[in-house]
């Protein structure tokens, strides 16, 4: 699910050769690293298979809870020896095993979500989700009355920390004096550990617990305690309704979609993808009622200021030490962004 500290020069944008015109019936495969029950990250992905079963002539099938590794390598040679036509893994650790399928099979399309290598029949993908965790941001910032915001987080990679990052600005953006905490839990999915590390930030004051988990666990937690939560991967608000005030969600339909289209047609090439909320592939949940009309009209706003073009990373930035990291007026770049491995200002917790 996840991008990895390693930076490649091949990262964003990169066309490689056409493939062949796919059969017209289609046979499309998924590999997930939860359950699709988790209402996360597995969840989301799947809500977006679903849309490629409204197709004609697509078929799709699943296989939930493959551990990283050599079991997902199992599972994609399986697939691809069945003679499916697509096949889609959906976390960060399954890109190695798929690159070695892959060579394997040059007639098979190989999809990643959140690496970064590519073969001629192999393309990745990911989603630009930090700028909804930014709108996210701006509602705990808002929203806190301690100034501290609890974050239980997943693992120290560029991606959760982009994230973290990204969501620590939006909620300076409306409160200056908020403080984000970051737990790691180095799990995705383990709602018993993603609970404890939420109770831990409830512990040292935190009235709003935010998450990169696939498991509802940290907002239960915060509803259990009678303070706020923000959510991930999908909205989240049935889990805890009276703490849940939004959540940065995913929309993965409209892209599995457009990528069988292409295979359909022949006209897919390997590349590296990076859509965001202008392509509606992240999105921000609608937003609690116990959130003022005033702070969602300002979110909102901003919502459509990044749809536009606004960048969220754009200094000055500082990281927590205090040494600038990006110069007054300039923005980062997808490359740095994709490198991530450093906490800003206002962060509280190890990039370890």
């Amino acid at each position: 699910m996840r991008f990895s500290k390693i930076l490649t020069t091949a990262l964003l944008g990169v066309g490689l050769c056409v493939t062949q015109v796919a059969a017209e019936d289609m046979n499309i495969g998924f590999v997930y690293v939860s359950p699709i029950g988790d209402a996360g990250w597995s969840y989301a992905h799947d809500q977006g298979r679903l849309e490629l079963e409204k197709m004609d002539g697509v078929t799709t099938s699943y296989v939930e809870a493959v551990a990283e590794g050599p079991d997902s390598e199992r599972v994609m040679l399986n697939m691809a020896r069945k003679g499916y036509d697509v096949i889609f893994a959906t976390s960060f650790g399954y890109m190695d095993p798929m690159l070695k399928v892959a060579k394997q099979f040059p007639e098979t399309i190989f999809m990643h979500c959140s690496g970064f290598k590519m073969a001629d029949n192999m393309g990745n993908y990911f989603g630009r989700m930090y700028q909804a965790r930014y709108l996210s941001g701006m509602v705990a910032g808002a929203m806190t009355k301690s100034n501290i915001i609890g974050y239980a987080a997943a693992f120290p990679i560029p991606e959760v920390i982009r994230g973290i990052n990204a969501f620590t600005l939006g909620a300076q953006s409306m409160n200056p004096e908020v403080t984000v905490r970051v737990v790691w839990t180095k799990t995705w999915y383990d709602p018993a550990t993603e609970k404890e590390a939420a109770k831990s930030l409830l512990d040292v004051g935190a009235d709003v617990i935010a998450q990169h988990q696939d498991s509802p666990a940290p907002q239960e937690a915060a509803q259990e305690k009678g303070v706020y939560s923000i959510g991930y991967n999908s909205d989240m608000s049935q889990a805890a309704p009276k703490a849940h005030l939004t959540a940065p969600i995913w929309n993965w339909g409209p892209f599995y979609v457009e990528t069988v289209k292409q295979v359909k047609e022949g006209t897919w090439k390997a590349a590296s993808t990076w859509p965001g909320l202008k392509e509606g592939i992240v999105d921000l949940a609608p937003m609690s009622d116990m959130v003022p009309q005033e702070v969602q009209d300002k979110v909102m706003a901003k919502k459509e200021a990044i749809k536009g073009g606004e960048k969220v990373f754009v200094g000055p930035l500082k990281d927590q030490e205090g040494a600038e990291k990006v110069a007054a007026g300039a923005a980062m770049s997808d490359e740095e962004l994709l490198g991530m491995t450093w906490f800003i200002q206002g962060v509280i917790g190890t990039t370890e």
